[in-house]
């Protein structure tokens, strides 16, 4: 039986976001499956996997935000900004330092964190999954090859930092962070380093939600099996409501049936420049499109992005 809708995993570290697909795959009976936010091998949290006819409601979640919880070891710089990764350079703290950090609360720390926290634009690291030419970043590294990734606009609404533990080397920081797509929280360890003078890398990381969804919530690709392997499928949710922040607009029953048939619906409202404004469009309880407003020989009429009353 195919499975429809989305399915909440709590991926394990050491498992690509690739491999959890494989996984629901099997799960849903279905190759119709795609996670929304990719997350690196080392992570373990949240990843939303849409499934079947679910699929077609994912990309209108590609923009959620995120939190994630991460510990970051203070003292070492690593080529994945990981604590997998090749180490570049150590500078722990001395024992001389460590003793004016604890006195003073680790206010150097805190303060670096707070001005990582008005960061706006980021820098992804060489080892990620950004695509480069169709190509992810961290398979042209391991290929020697030579390139450049620009910075992309980012959004960290907080960070706050749970515990600051002394080690036998260096320091750990543990912190949560909430921050908008495409936010790379070991770009912000990295950062919070530099900015100390000491260097950092994430040793732990666990994403805690995206969007409405929390990790909480989640399963282990193993407990997914073992449901279904008993029959219980009460682990997949409906995907339409996904969409449930987007805002409606009720039709008439002209107008639906004009949004079926393909044509253009006057709007009273004003068209978003340089974007689009993405409404619900439902007739009698039922979700018939995704629409946005736009500007037609001088009027603002209704587009459709996607119709599902056909589906």
């Amino acid at each position: 039986m195919t499975l429809d809708g989305v399915i909440l995993v709590d991926k394990p570290e050491g498992m690509t976001s690739f491999a959890v697909d494989i996984a629901m795959r099997k799960i849903a009976e279905t190759k119709k499956v795609g996670h929304l936010g990719t997350l690196d091998p080392f992570a373990t949290g949240l990843l939303p996997v849409f499934c079947g006819k679910g699929l077609k409601y994912m990309r209108f979640c590609e923009g959620w935000d995120k939190s994630y919880n991460c510990r970051a070891l203070f003292g070492k710089t690593t080529d994945t900004m990981d604590i997998t990764g090749e180490t570049v350079e150590e500078n722990y703290p001395s024992e001389g330092v460590m003793a004016e950090l604890e006195r003073t609360d680790y206010k150097a720390v805190r303060d670096a964190f707070v001005a990582v926290r008005q960061t706006e634009e980021q820098i992804p690291p060489k080892y990620s999954a950004k695509k480069i030419n169709g190509r992810r970043a961290c398979d042209l590294v391991r290929e020697g090859a030579d390139f450049e990734l620009k910075s992309t606009k980012v959004k960290i609404y907080s960070i706050d930092i749970n515990s600051i533990e002394r080690q036998p080397e260096g320091f750990i920081v543990d912190f949560d962070v909430r921050c908008s797509k495409g936010t790379y929280i070991r770009t912000v360890c990295d950062d919070a380093g530099r900015l100390t003078g000491f260097g950092a890398c994430a040793v732990t990381l666990r994403r805690t939600s995206v969007g409405p969804y929390s990790v909480t919530d989640a399963k282990t690709p193993d407990g997914l099996f073992a449901l279904k392997e008993e029959g219980d499928t009460s682990f997949l949710l409906d995907a339409e409501n996904a969409l449930s922040d987007m805002p409606v607009l009720e039709m008439t029953t002209k107008e639906a049936e004009d949004l079926r048939f393909g044509r253009k619906i006057s709007y009273d409202g004003a068209a978003e420049e340089g974007g689009r404004d993405y409404y619900r469009a439902c007739f009698e309880g039922k979700l018939i499109a995704v629409v946005y407003p736009s500007q037609d020989n001088g009027r603002t009429i209704l587009r459709i992005e996607r119709l599902f009353d056909h589906d």
